[in-house]
C-alpha cells in the first residue's frame, strides 16, 4: 500500500570514537549530497563509540539544512523525562531539525552493567509505552499541571513540562513483533525497522497491516504513521526502492554506510531517480512517458535489430563508436561474452523502466565525463587557469563547493565506485540468480569495474604529478584519456548486454 508520504532519504553513520570527527564529517556529506536526514547509532554501553546526543548536538551546529535523529535511543540508559528535555532542546537549537527514534533496548547484559534495568520482552514494551506518555506529557506545554505517569516501569509524580520543542518532534519506534507494531499504531508517528532484519520484502506488508489495524482501532488514520526503512548498500537500487515505497508504503530510505563516495551516489543517483520512478508511477507516467508499454517506432526497431537485441524490447543502449583517444586498453574487448536471448522473451513495463534507467544513470556519467575532459582540456590549452576551472567546476555542479580540479576528478571517480557497487551488490546478484546463462557476462563486468577502479586510481597519481610539475599535463591527459576510453567501452558493452534481460527480470525476484 502506498501511503502517498513525501520521500526522504538519509545516512544511518556509524558513530565511531576512533576517528571522532569521522561521523560529523559524514554528516556534512550528507547534507550535501542533497539528502534529508543524518542518523546515529545509539549504545551508551559501547566503549568504541562516542555518545550519541554529544554527537548529535555537535552535528546539529555543524549542519543547516538535515534533520537528524538517533536510530534509535537507547531507552533503557536514558530516561524519559531527561531524554524529553534533551530532545527539545535539540530541537529548538537546530530550529526544528531534531526526530526522536526510540528503541526499548535489547543488548541486557551491557544495558545491565551500566546500572541500567534488565527487562523481559513484555517489559521492554510497557517500557516504550510509559515512555512516550512521560516524552509527549513533557512536551506539552499548554496543559496545566505538571508531568504524571504512575506506569510499572516510570513513574513520574509532577515533573514540570518544558521546554517545549520548535516543532512537533516526530517519535519513530524500531519495531518487528506484534505488541510493538501495535504500540506503532497506537501511539508512534513512525515505524522504523532496518531491511537487514527481515526475512523477505513482503514481511513489510504484513507488518504494516498490524500497525494499520491498531490505528484504527485506536481511531487514528494508518496515513499518520510513516515508514521508514533502515537499508544497506546492496539495497539501495531506485527500482527496488521504488517498489518498496509503492507497495508497501515506504517513504523514508536511510541508507546504512560510512562510505564517503557510497553516500554521495545515494544522493546524486539513487535518491532523484526513485522520487522520478514514484512520482511517475502516482501520476500515471514513468519519466515523461505514458505508463504503458513502449511503443516501438521502426528507428527504435532498426537499432535494437543491429544490437542483436529484439525489435520489441523498445529500449535503445548507446552504441559504442568504436574510436579511442588512448593507444592500450585494459582489456581485450573482443573478448567479452554476449548474453543469449530466448526465442520468445516476455517484456513488462516496470522491467522495460529497469533497462531505461540503466541507460539514464550511463548517461549521467556520460555526461560528467564529458565536462571533466572540456576543463581539462581548457587547463591544458592555457585557455583556463586552476581558478578559472575552479569557477567554472562550481557553475557546473551542484556541489557549491571551493573544488579545484583534482577534488572535481576525485568526486567523479567516487561517484563511478558508488554506481559499480550498487550494480556488484544488487542488480548482477539478482540477474545472477534469474537466469544462469548470463553469469560469463556478469563475471566479464565485474571484472571491467576491477579495471576501472585502477584506470580511476591513474588519474589520482596523475593529479597528484600535475601539482608537482604544473606546467607538464602530459600523464594528467593520458590518465584522462584511458578513463574516457574505458568508461565509454565498458558503459556500452553493459548495456548492450543487460537492457534485455532487466526487461525480462526486473530489479529483485517478486518485483514483476
Amino acid at each position: 500500500m502506498d501511503y502517498g508520504h513525501e520521500l526522504a532519504f538519509g545516512t544511518f553513520i556509524t558513530p565511531t570514537a576512533q576517528q571522532p570527527q569521522q561521523a560529523v564529517t559524514l554528516a556534512q556529506l550528507t547534507e550535501r549530497a542533497g539528502l534529508d536526514l543524518a542518523t546515529f547509532q545509539d549504545h551508551p554501553y559501547q566503549p568504541a563509540f562516542l555518545d550519541t546526543w554529544t554527537l548529535l548536538s555537535f552535528a546539529a551546529a555543524r549542519t543547516e539544512r538535515i534533520a537528524l535523529a538517533p536510530n534509535v535511543a537507547n531507552l533503557p540508559l536514558r530516561p524519559p523525562a531527561v531524554l524529553a528535555r534533551a530532545a527539545a532542546s535539540l530541537d529548538l537549537l537546530s530550529e526544528g531539525r531534531f526526530s526522536l527514534g526510540l528503541g526499548a533496548g535489547g543488548f541486557w547484559d551491557p544495558i545491565a552493567a551500566m546500572g541500567g534495568p534488565r527487562r523481559t520482552p513484555g517489559e521492554a514494551v510497557e517500557a516504550l509505552e510509559e515512555a512516550i506518555d512521560v516524552i509527549r506529557q513533557t512536551w506539552d506545554t499548554g496543559t496545566r499541571g505538571g508531568v504524571r505517569v504512575e506506569g510499572r516501569q516510570y513513574q513520574v509524580r509532577g515533573a514540570k513540562r518544558g521546554p517545549e520543542p520548535a516543532h512537533r518532534i516526530p517519535i519513530w519506534v524500531g519495531a518487528y513483533k506484534p505488541r510493538m507494531l501495535r504500540l506503532v499504531g497506537r501511539l508512534a508517528d513512525g515505524s522504523l525497522p532496518s531491511m537487514g532484519y527481515l526475512g523477505r520484502p513482503e514481511q513489510l506488508g504484513e507488518m504494516n497491516d498490524v500497525i494499520d489495524e491498531a490505528a484504527v482501532r485506536a481511531g487514528r488514520d494508518p496515513r499518520d504513521i510513516r515508514r521508514l526503512l533502515n537499508i544497506g548498500p546492496g539495497d539501495a537500487a531506485p527500482e527496488l526502492l521504488a517498489e518498496l515505497a509503492l507497495a508497501y508504503g515506504v517513504s523514508t530510505f536511510i541508507l546504512g554506510s560510512d562510505d564517503p563516495g557510497t553516500i554521495e551516489a545515494f544522493g546524486a543517483e539513487v535518491a532523484p531517480a526513485v522520487r522520478e520512478l514514484v512520482a511517475g508511477e502516482r501520476t500515471g507516467t514513468t519519466e515523461g512517458r505514458p505508463a504503458t508499454p513502449v511503443d516501438v517506432t521502426s528507428s527504435t526497431a532498426r537499432a535494437d535489430e543491429a544490437a542483436g537485441l529484439p525489435s520489441d524490447l523498445g529500449v535503445v543502449p548507446t552504441p559504442d563508436t568504436g574510436g579511442r583517444l588512448s593507444d592500450r586498453m585494459p582489456w581485450d574487448e573482443s573478448t567479452r561474452p554476449r548474453a543469449a536471448v530466448p526465442a520468445d522473451p516476455a517484456y513488462t513495463r516496470q522491467g522495460r523502466m529497469v533497462s531505461q534507467h540503466l541507460i539514464d544513470v550511463h548517461d549521467s556519467l556520460r555526461a560528467e565525463l564529458a565536462k571533466l575532459r572540456d576543463i581539462v582540456d581548457q587547463v591544458v590549452r592555457g585557455a583556463l587557469g586552476i581558478g578559472e576551472a575552479r569557477s567554472s567546476i562550481n557553475a557546473m555542479t551542484l556541489r557549491q563547493n571551493d573544488w579545484t580540479l583534482g577534488t572535481y576528478c576525485q568526486s567523479y571517480c567516487r561517484f563511478v565506485t558508488g554506481h559499480h557497487s550498487l550494480e556488484d551488490t544488487g542488480i548482477f546478484p539478482h540477474l545472477r540468480a534469474s537466469d544462469a546463462g548470463l553469469a560469463p557476462v556478469l563475471d566479464r563486468l565485474q571484472e571491467e569495474h576491477l579495471a576501472i577502479h585502477d584506470v580511476i586510481e591513474a588519474v589520482d597519481r596523475a593529479l597528484v604529478e600535475m601539482v608537482a610539475n604544473p606546467g607538464d599535463h602530459t600523464a594528467l591527459v593520458a590518465a584522462v584519456d584511458l578513463m574516457t576510453d574505458t568508461m565509454l567501452s565498458h558503459l556500452a558493452y553493459e548495456e548492450r548486454e543487460l537492457v534485455e534481460p532487466l526487461a525480462r527480470y526486473g530489479m529483485y525476484a517478486g518485483q514483476l
